[in-house]
């Protein structure tokens, strides 16, 4: 090997310090043996243990860049070995290249955003999990995540531990593994994908037409009209944590670059002038409609405070083609939160989940127009009651809600989110009884909903 490659090591092992040491260790343990790892006490140690296992050499130097990227010393990265943070991002998108699996750079990321305090809380959690003896009281979250590996609290497929710790005071945190984990389904749906297509051609020949993306190139994308009925003129009516519908929504669809428009307690007739006043407008430089409605109801139907009833089917024909041309073409989406009957869902053998006082809206599902390009969501199936608790609104928009926030980062389509709702909801136990969200499209597109670049929600 080269003098000037034993001496771009030595150069490299010099800048290193003891933390950043302990996170390379940590960085490579899916490389190196544990035990091997935790013998090494200096940096020389370490990148020689990298030549012995021919992770780098003379002419192979991408995973020291790779590790150097992940600590931070972009210093190093640029003066001994050429290269910048944007070069060694554009190569992380090449699929492959990373030899740094997700699953440790995920939890390479919480250990590096959890604070002393965070890491002492954890700690005190894990008291009955892992021996006292085993984790001092200066010891870092690497070690702390390491014990637990150790230990199998944690897997690359179970970090339900985690997860119920980080939930208690780091949500923000815990995010990052709810998203990891959508991500690994999605990469474990394409795989498959990728089998079955093979399967169906023996991997020669085989072209699959996947279906385009709506256009969504607007800012604003379109407008996204909350008709949210509270007080009714009959005051047994009062649909209590309503409201809090009505916030989520606005929060959701306001950080995806909607025009979002909340009106209050309406008679039925007003609910219809509001659909036809926005069908009449010009969208010819908007990209998508959405409409979410709130109320009681009957089969079919939405009922406003009058007590008085409007059909969903006229409320949705007035975004039709011929009704309103500028809207040809563009998803048309509608959420609404209402019983479709009065009958409970029978409940199968499933723990329950949620405790508190729910109340039920009694309210619609109706087939969709004929045309083209709209999507219909109900909070339940046909002849049965949904569900919403009075201090924290709908069972169904509260899971839509976070599914979006969590999906739409990820480019997942709407349908594929509402599947996710759908599996969610259904799976909760309320009351004693069972709720089924159900989902009716004419979509002849991915649906898609563009975030702003590096704006997380609700700033």
């Amino acid at each position: 090997i080269s003098t000037d490659f034993h001496k771009l090591l030595f150069d490299i092992s010099e800048a290193l310090v003891a933390d950043e040491l302990a996170a390379l260790k940590f960085l490579s343990l899916e490389h190196i043996p544990i035990r091997k790892l935790e013998a090494i006490q200096e940096p020389k140690g370490f990148l020689k243990a990298l030549q012995e296992k021919g992770m780098i050499g003379a002419g192979n130097l991408s995973f020291l860049k790779e590790l150097l990227y992940w600590i931070n010393r972009m210093d190093l990265l640029a003066a001994h070995l050429g290269c910048s943070r944007e070069e060694m991002a554009r190569e992380f998108q090449i699929p492959g290249r990373a030899k740094v699996s997700a699953y440790r750079q995920l939890l390479y990321r919480i250990a590096g955003d959890l604070t002393l305090e965070d890491v002492k809380s954890v700690k005190f959690l894990l008291q009955k999990e892992i021996p006292k003896n085993k984790l001092q009281d200066n010891d870092s979250m690497l070690k702390v995540l390491l014990e637990k590996e150790r230990n199998e609290i944690i897997k690359e497929d179970d970090l339900a531990v985690l997860k119920d710790i980080l939930k208690r005071f780091r949500p923000d945190v815990n995010k990052k593994i709810y998203t990891y984990e959508e991500n690994k389904k999605g990469k474990l749906f394409n795989l498959l994908f990728k089998s079955r297509a093979e399967g169906w051609g023996g991997g020669e020949g085989v072209v699959l037409f996947l279906a385009e993306s709506y256009k969504m190139k607007n800012n604003p994308h379109g407008y996204c009209v909350i008709l949210n009925n509270h007080i009714f003129k009959n005051p047994r009516e009062v649909r209590e944590g309503t409201l809090k519908h009505g916030e989520a929504v606005k929060k959701v669809f306001e950080w995806l670059q909607f025009e979002t428009v909340e009106h209050r307690n309406l008679e039925a007739k007003q609910m219809y002038a509001e659909h036809e006043e926005y069908s009449k407008k010009d969208h010819s430089n908007m990209d998508c409609f959405v409409c979410f409605i709130f109320s009681h109801g009957e089969k079919g139907k939405i009922k406003g405070i009058d007590r008085e009833l409007v059909n969903i089917k006229d409320l949705l024909s007035c975004f039709s083609g011929s009704n309103c041309p500028s809207l040809a073409g563009k998803p048309k989406v509608f959420f609404i939160q209402a019983c479709q009957g009065s009958a409970g869902h029978p409940a199968v053998t499933v723990e329950e989940d949620f405790s508190g006082h729910l109340e039920t809206d009694a309210t619609p599902l109706t087939t969709i127009p004929d045309e083209a390009d709209t999507l219909l969501g109900m909070a339940t199936v046909e002849d049965y009651e949904c569900y919403r608790c009075p201090e924290t609104g709908s069972i169904y928009i509260q899971c839509l809600c976070k599914k979006m926030e969590l999906l739409c980062p990820l480019r997942i389509n709407l349908l594929t989110i509402l599947m996710e709702v759908n599996k969610e909801v259904g799976a909760r136990v309320l009351k004693g009884w069972k709720q089924m969200p159900k989902v009716s499209s004419t979509l002849r597109k991915h649906l898609i909903f563009q975030i702003p670049q590096s704006q997380p929600i609700g700033k």
